[in-house]
Formats: C-alpha cells, structure tokens, sequence
C-alpha cells in the first residue's frame, strides 16, 4: 500500500477526501491530486461483479471519483464540482491485484471542467477509458 502523499500547498489532503466515502468503502486510494491530472487506485478484490471480472460499475466509480476530486480542486474553495456526464468504455476484465486510475484536464474552465481518465491493471494495459464532465459552482449556503 502506498503511502498517503502530503497534501500540497492550498489542494485537500487525500486522505481527508476519502474519509468515510464510497471511495472508502471500495478501497480507493488518492496517490496524487492536482486540477491538471489526479491519480489513484482500487482494489479489485470487493469490486466484482458475479463472474469474479472487475465490475464496469466499479470502474466508473474510480473515474468519477478521480475526476470530480480533480475537477474541485480546479473550483477552488467555496466552489463545489458536481458531474453532469459519464462515459466509461470497458476493454479488458480484470480478476485481481489493482488498477490505477489517471484522470487528465481536457477543459479547464470558469464553469466547466472535463477530463479524460483512463485506467490500466498492473500490467499496464488499459481496462477502461473514460471522460467526465462537471460543472463548477458556488457551494450552496450550509452545503
């Protein structure tokens, strides 16, 4: 298990993130956050689906999470990011060990932030691509 990177300068602390979330109950671990490019990954052991493969489900969490954590830290404080699209294409089962997720800017904007995430077993090759979409707004009074 890697250890929890130091949260930078002004970005949330991983670790903080995933406390007592989804994330939490699937395994997911923040490896590195940024706007520009977030990366982690998850367990594929506890996140299949009934003929032992990695469920599709669990990989469009680990896209969404990452994008959306990206997506925020691109907001900023008292911005909030909130997805409006997902698309995930599966390409290859996985039956154990982890995949890594790496969630890539496309559009950085005032409003508007996309990103492509791509995820990859351990042996490198690439089980799913997806992109994420988020719109970008205040946080709502006591939200």
């Amino acid at each position: 298990m890697p250890d929890t990177p130091a949260p930078a300068p002004d970005l949330p602390d991983p670790a903080a993130l995933v406390s007592g979330t989804l994330l939490e109950r699937m395994g997911i671990e923040l490896t590195a956050v940024s706007a520009e490019r977030t990366e982690g990954r998850m367990p594929v052991a506890g996140n299949t689906q009934p003929y032992g493969l990695l469920h599709g489900g669990a990989s469009a969490v680990l896209a969404e999470s990452l994008g959306s954590v990206a997506a925020a830290t691109h907001a900023g404080p008292g911005r909030v990011a909130v997805g409006v699209d997902l698309n995930c294409t599966h390409h290859r089962g996985v039956r154990d060990g982890w995949v890594t997720g790496v969630a890539t800017a496309l559009s950085l904007g005032r409003s508007v932030a996309s990103y492509e995430i791509v995820i990859r077993d351990e042996a490198g090759h690439r089980v799913c691509t997806a992109r994420l979409t988020c719109v970008l707004r205040d946080r709502a009074p006591g939200g």
